[in-house]
Order: structure tokens, then sequence, then C-alpha cells
């Protein structure tokens, strides 16, 4: 008899302040911007809210817990290398991702000219199907720090099927 399957749902969220530079790095795209954002690795808030998302889904952690910032070999990280590492938690829990929707919450950089890039490139760190992938933006409206452009913002879900640990597949 085969092992029953449930669905999980984890939410990932993160946030980075601006800095001086020239571009922004968001679901693995670099896109030009007159700053760029201040973090231990690549600041990658797209891709670092998904990754959290799976990793609530698997009931793993935290992207912090497998990546600590006070570890040195982290320091300019690209967040692909997070991701991928998520994924391979999914692959080792016999588990697979069936969809993955991340939101950033900017008022610039405008995300619309650059979704479809974002999309593909979250397609090909996760080796998952485009169809399973969504990248939405929004503002705040000119309100919190997001609004005042002191930074940026992302929330993201996973959901994942995995097998239900509460079946019992003996007889």
């Amino acid at each position: 008899m085969s092992a029953r399957m449930e669905i999980r749902t984890g939410q990932g969220y993160d946030v980075h302040a601006f800095d001086e530079g020239d571009a922004v790095i968001l679901c693995g795209i670099t896109i030009p911007h007159p700053k760029k954002l201040k973090g231990h690795s690549d600041a990658d808030v797209g891709l670092h809210a998904i990754t959290d998302a799976i990793f609530g889904a698997l009931a793993d952690g935290d992207i912090g817990s497998h990546f600590p910032p006070s570890d040195p070999q982290w320091s300019g990280a690209d967040s692909a290398v997070f991701l991928k590492y998520a994924c391979a938690r999914v692959l080792e829990q016999s588990s697979r991702i069936l969809h993955l929707d991340v939101t950033l919450v900017c008022e610039r950089p405008k995300i619309g000219p650059h979704r479809d890039l974002m999309r593909e490139r979250i397609a090909e760190i996760t080796a998952l199907p485009l169809h399973r992938i969504s990248v939405k933006a929004t503002t705040s409206e000119r309100l919190g720090f997001t609004g005042r452009e002191e930074g940026i913002a992302a929330m993201a879900l996973a959901t994942l099927e995995r097998p239900d640990p509460d079946t019992d597949t003996t007889d």
C-alpha cells in the first residue's frame, strides 16, 4: 500500500534596505537601479522569501538557521544557492513543489517589465515548469519604508505535496 499524500503550505517574508549601488537583484534577475539592496548575501528578497516559504512547508527551520548571516562563507552569496538547497530538502523528504508564489512590495524598480524573466529564472533554479511559478508586485501606496523607497519587501507562499507522516502503510 502506498502512503497517502498531504498538502503543505509555507509562508516566507523578507525585507532589505537600500544602499548605494547601481542595481538590485530580485528573483535572480539583476535590474539596473540607482540603489542596491543591503544584506549579507546578494540580498535578493524574492528568493529569500521563497526559500523561507519552502522551509516553512517542510517545517524545517528558516533561511537563517540553514545559512546563518554570522557565517562568512555566505557573504555576497548568490541566493540561488539557498533556493537550490531548499529544493534539495524537498526531494530528500520525498516531497514535491506544486506551486511558488512571490509578491514583491516596492515603489521602484517597476517589476512588470521583468516579471517574465523572474519567473523563468525561478523555474530554472527550482527545476519547475513555468506554470508553477507566480511573481506579482504591489506598492504600499507611498506608505511605510517601502513607500518611502527605503527598501523592498517580499512575501511568498510555497505549496508542497508530501507523504502524510500520520498514514500507516504497514499491513
